[in-house]
């Protein structure tokens, strides 16, 4: 008995050592350096179609205070339908102050990840600005209806309203021809002024995958992927980026995963009280508000 005794003692001991190791680290986190933040649910609300924004409060003072104390940010969506460039060029309209070099999309982490693998030619399911980051790269890129019929070395799903049963049968062949299948998104929901919009490509990829039982190569959030994509832009650790953004499955996860420090805004589709009831994994390091908090305290 004694020793059974001595033995849960100790054990108690290496729990509470493990414990207060993890709360230092805890408490040691990097410093933040650079700031990523989401789009839909935490600076804007947009409309189902990506035509108008109402930006959110405290938006448009934050950036502007980021940019003149010479922080780095950017804004990284997970919406694809947009080149870059022109989605940038619709934030300034509404007062934020965003320079195209400072807007990405899943498709500028896409067109990364290829280079790096290699891939020359991508059959690309989505509207022409999901493929235009691809093309920017020298990547060779193939929009369905394809009448080439060639071989392919990737699928890319992205943002396709008008996705048919013709677009899903050629990615299917393509990848039994070998393709390896990529996903800008697979992220079921996102904010919008209507309430929870779906994903295209979530749906798209789940019916490809049904046929082909490929794996998916996520490219967006919350892949690392995109968490060390944004590191190197910023030129600083995964650590050292501040993730702000509405979703637990997206951002906070991303956060999580990679050292980062997670910012749970609750503008989107998040409730402080649904935050609170995350598990770890899933849980912003520091809940706000709205995203005019952020540099508050």
């Amino acid at each position: 008995m004694a020793s059974r005794a001595k033995k849960s003692v100790l054990k108690k001991a290496v729990v509470k050592k493990k414990a207060a190791k993890m709360a230092v680290k805890r408490a040691a986190r990097s410093p933040i350096r650079a700031y990523m933040f989401d789009l839909d649910g935490t600076l804007v609300l947009g409309d189902r179609s990506g035509k108008s924004y109402d930006v959110l409060p405290g938006a448009i003072e934050t950036l502007t205070r980021l940019k003149e104390q010479g922080v780095p940010y950017v804004v990284l969506t997970n919406g694809s339908a947009q080149p870059p460039p022109s989605q940038a060029a619709k934030l300034r309209g509404v007062g934020l102050p965003v320079a195209d070099s400072q807007m990405l999309t899943p498709s500028s982490v896409t067109a990364g990840v290829l280079s790096q693998r290699g891939v020359r030619r991508v059959l690309v399911l989505g509207s022409t600005g999901v493929g235009w980051c691809l093309q920017q790269a020298g990547i060779e890129t193939r929009f369905v209806p394809d009448d080439d019929h060639g071989a392919y070395d990737a699928v890319y799903v992205g943002w396709h309203p008008d996705c048919g049963m013709k677009d899903i049968e050629m990615a299917c062949n393509a990848i039994w021809g070998g393709a390896k299948l990529y996903v800008a998104s697979d992220v079921p929901f996102f904010a919008s002024k209507q309430g929870r919009t779906i994903g295209y490509s979530y749906a798209i990829t789940g019916a490809i995958r049904r046929m082909t039982k490929a794996p998916a190569i996520i490219t967006g959030k919350p892949s690392q992927f995109a968490l060390s994509y944004l590191a190197r832009h910023f030129g600083v650790k995964k650590s050292e980026v501040g993730v702000v953004g509405d979703d637990p499955l997206v951002e906070m996860i991303m956060a999580r995963r990679g050292g980062a420090t997670g910012i749970g805004v609750c503008t989107g589709t998040t409730s402080r009280a649904q935050w609170l009831k995350q598990p770890t994994a899933r849980r912003p390091h520091r809940i706000i508000e709205n995203v005019g908090e952020l540099l508050r305290g």
